[in-house]
């Protein structure tokens, strides 16, 4: 975390980094020190990317560290699993907190004579108020709101009760602990907020030791004055609890005094960023887990194939602001296309065959063409692909009535296989039910390696093909976005109804060329023509290989919105 950017990275100061740039440079900080704080109650999704390449990527850049914290002050809804998962999403994403590991709950006992130190204060009080009738006397952004009944109860009072709260002589909700700040104060978040509630859930840290849990809003704060942050880096929707914030730093002998800096969130058209909605999704079964390719969970989109570079490239192309907007996918899906394009070696794949007999060619040779791993990159190499008398090819790729423009095969046409041959189609050979199951073609050997022949002709179309003796079945899933509509919670309706009915379709049967076989977990593949996949990281196994696409090779939705 020490490296210091390079000259390109310091040129490109946003806001945020304008301030941390101006606090180092002031003396104001010899270090800095910012912190990715999520709660352990759902899997990170692409808007916490976001976050983790701006504190960690601030942290880096300006020689400074960066914390881990987990916000663990709601044990009814935070599991070990999330916790597991989280250090997984953040260390794949490229970024390590090293010895920076912290929970909230770390700092529970300073937290709870912090407590006492307000209540010593006159500045906390023990509330019998229901939360129903706490939320109805807060007042509303025109009208202050009604003080509390018990909001002058004696210290001595507040002290007994609030250890009473501890010890569990009281039901869940029946008391909480409140600041007393303001009840008229034109910021709702300083009228009296709640600082612990009685709630009796173990917790997967602690156990059953507390019985009362600290709202999130004090213990944030303090976690980082604890923690010696100097920048607390956090969405726009805190904006507004920043003066509480402030409140709790100015009334507390804490050790130290973090400055918090908000910026706007991460928002993709066709998604959903909700933890709420993305649960419902789970559990109702629309997807098959938190890591369903389909999902913009950091998990989902790592077992679909996005490579960490890319997603750190999109975040870093978006920027950061103060003004909220929503980003169109289309500029992650290009910026995955964009590192994929580099990383990825080509390979040829047949998803809906078609047989192709090639009467003319002897039926017991095998040759070896040589094929490119990847043409934009000749360090790359190439490899061997079988090429014998029975081959398979896209069934699109024949038409029996193409119309004009159409380069690929029909009868009496000529296309190149790739690497291989010229192969013209003869006939086309039809089952009892009409439909063509086997194209009769000729190839031409002179023309060996995809090359011209001796007489000059030329074709226009290309073609991909597997051979027929050598190729393994596999099945493919062809991933595209979850929802069909921009914008899923806008509009009439359930943010349910806007699914995309082909977000998910399944292949099985598909043939690939046989050194697929020894494809790993994640490693990035282009299909030739067809898109960027990759094996599936969770039902693949060696005798049924699933591949999953991650991205077409260009952006198809463009064309639906173009009608090109």
């Amino acid at each position: 975390m020490s490296d210091s950017p390079p000259d390109s990275e310091k040129s490109r100061l946003d806001f945020i980094r304008e301030i941390v740039d101006a606090d180092l440079k002031s003396g104001k900080h010899a270090t800095i020190v910012t912190r990715f704080p999520p709660e352990p109650n759902g899997y990170l999704h692409i808007g916490h990317a976001k976050s983790i390449c701006l504190n960690f990527g601030i942290a880096r850049e300006f020689g400074g560290r960066c914390h881990l914290r987990f916000d663990d002050t709601n044990p009814s809804k935070e599991e070990q699993e999330y916790v597991d998962s989280i250090q997984e999403d953040i260390r794949w994403l490229g970024f390590d907190w090293g010895e920076n590991r912290f929970f909230a709950s770390d700092y529970f006992d300073q937290l709870y004579e912090w407590a006492v130190f307000l209540i010593k204060e006159g500045k906390a009080y023990v509330d019998d108020q229901t939360a129903e009738e706490i939320r109805q006397t807060r007042g509303t952004l025109t009208e202050p709101g009604t003080p509390s009944p018990h909001r002058d109860r004696s210290v001595e009072e507040n002290l007994a009760l609030f250890e009473r709260m501890r010890a569990g002589e009281f039901a869940d909700g029946e008391r909480v602990l409140r600041a007393r700040i303001d009840m008229a104060h034109a910021n709702v978040n300083l009228r009296d907020p709640v600082l612990y509630r009685i709630l009796r859930a173990h917790h997967h840290r602690t156990g059953d030791k507390w019985l009362l849990y600290p709202m999130y809003d004090f213990a944030h704060g303090q976690s980082d004055a604890i923690e010696g942050i100097t920048h607390s880096i956090c969405t726009l929707e805190f904006e507004n609890h920043r003066p509480l914030y402030d409140w709790f730093i100015e009334n507390l002998p804490v050790p130290a005094r973090p400055r918090q800096i908000e910026f706007s969130r991460l928002n993709l058209n066709f998604t959903v960023m909700s933890k709420r909605k993305l649960l419902q999704l789970v559990k109702d079964g629309h997807v098959s887990g938190w890591d369903d390719p389909r999902m913009p969970t950091i998990s989902g989109l790592r077992r679909r194939g996005y490579p960490a570079e890319a997603i750190r490239n999109f975040c870093g192309t978006i920027g950061v602001t103060k003004f909220n907007s929503t980003n169109d996918v289309a500029l992650l899906e290009n910026a995955v296309r964009d590192v994929l394009n580099r990383a990825s070696a080509r390979r040829m794949a047949v998803l809906d065959p078609l047989k192709v007999v090639v009467t003319n060619y002897p039926e017991d040779q095998i040759e070896e063409m040589e094929v490119a791993n990847n043409p934009n990159d000749e360090t790359a190499g190439a490899r061997s692909v079988p090429f014998c008398r029975e081959l398979y090819i896209e069934r699109e790729d024949f038409l029996e009535d193409p119309p004009k423009g159409f380069f690929r095969l029909f009868p009496g046409g000529e296309v190149r296989f790739r690497s291989a041959y010229f192969i013209r189609c003869d006939e086309a050979v039809r089952d009892d039910a009409g439909e063509i199951v086997e194209l009769r073609c000729t190839y031409d050997p002179e023309t060996r390696g995809g090359q011209n022949p001796p007489d000059g002709r030329k074709v226009k179309g290309t073609i991909h093909w597997v051979s027929a003796r050598h190729a393994i079945d596999a099945e493919t899933r062809l991933y595209d976005r979850l929802f069909s509509v921009e914008d899923p919670d806008g509009g009439e309706g359930d943010f349910l109804d806007h699914l995309n009915p082909e977000s998910l379709l399944v292949r099985r049967g598909c043939k690939l060329e046989p050194s697929l076989a020894e494809s790993k977990a994640g490693e990035p593949i282009q299909f030739e023509r067809l898109g960027y996949f990759c094996v599936d990281a969770r039902d693949s196994t060696p005798e049924t290989p699933v591949f999953n696409r991650t991205v077409g090779l260009r952006d198809s939705w463009a064309k639906q919105k173009t009608g090109k």
